[in-house]
């Protein structure tokens, strides 16, 4: 396989493989999901048995009341289902800037979850949630029979309570490929969504695509096919230096459920935690901003998927238009 992700970046500026100031702390509450999703980078489902306890959310709320101004990401797994998620986000909400729940929308259809689309108004959380076709079909294939029904109805059901109406309530959608091959223009893809969910009711405030990490379910859905050499050549053929010194772990930390320290989501699914000049793993309990920024990033291949086209962050793409 041609091209190294290390050499790349070197070549480019030997400070893009260092941290700079942070600005968001990503907390993963677990891998228990009422989903199981082809392309899903962290192997979730309804087995999971990894859910963060609540000493570690505590650990990240005196994270973040030590440190102003920062942003706090929730994902999963389905976040919502962690027995304390509401617990998390009333104690964390009163230190952070800003705070996001990464939903899969299907969990707000789940018997005894009526009190997500209130409670997330009363707390102003902004709902970055899974929708990556407007088609029932490819809905259905890449998430599961029923899958596109329910998400609809869980937008009616933000949508009621205010999301992508009131200003301060803002939901955007996540388009990710369904299969291995590349998001189109992110902007362009944008228009198709509001075009055909307009139909059923619904509205949001933008569409963010993100790249398919070759690694852990979605490796092993294109070695099946075959397509995992072709998948890695895709993205190295499409590696965009340009994008380079904005890709998501130079401002982002990772927390997985125990506590422990990444880089970012997918170096938490492969193992690879952020080690201390001593090679001691590093957890938010000990940690500081001074012991994160200015770390040097671990980068394996699977990082090519950050870089590859428009680029590819939690937050979209990171730019609009690839020449």
């Amino acid at each position: 396989m041609a091209g190294d992700f290390k050499t790349a970046i070197l070549s480019i500026d030997r400070t893009l493989i260092k941290r700079k100031t942070l600005g968001i702390v990503q907390v993963n509450l677990g891998d228990t999901c009422n989903q199981r999703c082809v392309h899903c980078h962290v192997n979730a489902g309804p087995e999971g048995k990894n859910i963060m306890p609540r000493r570690v959310m505590d650990d990240v709320i005196r994270f973040l009341s030590g440190s102003k101004g920062l942003m706090l990401d929730i994902t999963g797994g389905c976040p919502e289902l962690n027995p304390d998620f509401r617990y998390f986000i009333e104690k964390a909400r009163l230190f952070t800037e800003k705070i996001i729940v990464r939903s899969n929308l299907t969990v707000l259809c789940e018997p005894g979850m009526e009190w997500l689309p209130e409670f997330y108004r009363n707390n102003t959380v902004k709902l970055f949630c899974s929708m990556p076709c407007y088609t029932k079909e490819n809905v259905d294939k890449q998430r599961g029979q029923g899958v596109f029904d329910k998400s609809i109805r869980a937008l009616n059901l933000l949508n009621d309570c205010g999301y992508g109406k009131d200003k301060k309530l803002e939901i955007d959608l996540v388009y990710n490929p369904g299969g291995g091959f590349l998001p189109g223009k992110q902007d362009v893809l944008e228009k198709d969504y509001r075009q055909n969910l307009e139909k059923y009711g619904v509205v949001f405030n933008h569409l963010i695509t993100i790249v398919n990490a070759p690694i852990n379910r979605f490796k092993h859905y294109l070695e099946v096919r075959g397509d995992f050499d072709e998948y890695m050549k895709l993205l190295i053929n499409n590696f965009n230096r340009d994008v380079a010194a904005d890709i998501m772990c130079r401002n982002l930390v990772s927390v997985g459920w125990d506590g422990i320290l990444y880089d970012c989501d997918f170096n938490q699914s492969l193992g690879l935690s952020m080690r201390d000049s001593a090679g001691k793993i590093m957890e938010i309990r000990g940690g500081g901003l001074s012991d994160i920024e200015g770390k040097e990033i671990i980068f394996e291949n699977h990082c090519y998927c950050c870089t590859a086209g428009a680029g590819s962050s939690c937050q979209g793409a990171l730019v609009k238009y690839v020449s």
